[in-house]
């Protein structure tokens, strides 16, 4: 299937070098291109596309602010969201993360990886490490007051799927979950997909924010009110 992708950035060279890479590549179309972040809300409402190239820092509406109205307003299936950006750990990445994109690439990144990329989130893949988003969190994640009892928004969630949005959060992957709760992979994936929709979550990385921002899971490995461990690989 052909993946259709809408390309965002203010620097025309930058736009006009990655959106020729994706026309040349199999099984790619460019359905637009964007040069600000009103530009980028018009043409993904108009286009539809599969995968959004979103550059951060643009004059007038940002990349992020862009990022949280196309998911807003977006059907099912959303947008699969990928920003671009010069540094990796600063507080625009970390406000991508916290709006529902699904990766980041660096605007040095390589041919082959960007298309990589492309194809990942494509396919439902997200592109925030563990141990990358850890330290985002980390760095620029709000402080919890740990007595405070749980936010309204996880008391929608079963004792299941709070254990589940733990251990994602935790850095483990499906099966991984699976062997910790010695459930099915999936039903892991059916208790994660409930617990994104009943929270509207739009990717596995927001959800790893709102567990920690929620206190659900600490910075430093520690979490609130729970049995399971936080994660090996995070």
């Amino acid at each position: 299937m052909t993946t259709r992708v809408l390309v965002v950035d203010d620097q025309v060279l930058i736009r006009a070098g990655v959106a020729a890479l994706l026309r040349a590549a199999p099984g790619m179309e460019v359905v637009g291109e964007a040069s600000d972040g009103d530009e980028a809300v018009s043409l993904a409402a108009e286009h539809r596309p599969d995968v959004i190239l979103m550059d951060i820092r643009m004059p007038g509406t940002s990349g992020i602010t862009a990022t949280e109205r196309i998911l807003e307003a977006s059907g099912e299936p959303r947008p699969r969201i990928l920003v671009l950006t010069t540094f990796d750990l600063d507080e625009y990445v970390y406000a991508a993360l916290r709006a529902g994109a699904c990766g980041f690439l660096l605007k040095d990144t390589g041919p082959q990886r960007l298309l990589a990329a492309v194809a990942a989130v494509a396919e439902g893949d997200t592109l925030f490490s563990p141990s990358v988003t850890r330290r985002l969190i980390e760095a620029y994640a709000p402080a919890v007051d740990q007595s405070a009892p749980p936010p309204e928004t996880l008391e929608a969630l079963t004792g299941r799927e709070v254990d589940v949005l733990r251990l994602v959060a935790g850095g483990l992957s499906n099966p991984e979950i699976a062997e910790t709760l010695v459930i099915s992979e999936s039903t892991v994936k059916t208790h994660l997909n409930r617990t994104m929709a009943k929270l509207d979550l739009g990717s596995r990385a927001q959800a790893v924010v709102l567990a920690y921002e929620s206190g659900l899971v600490t910075p430093g490995g520690g979490h609130a009110g729970g049995t399971h461990p936080a994660g090996a690989g995070a």
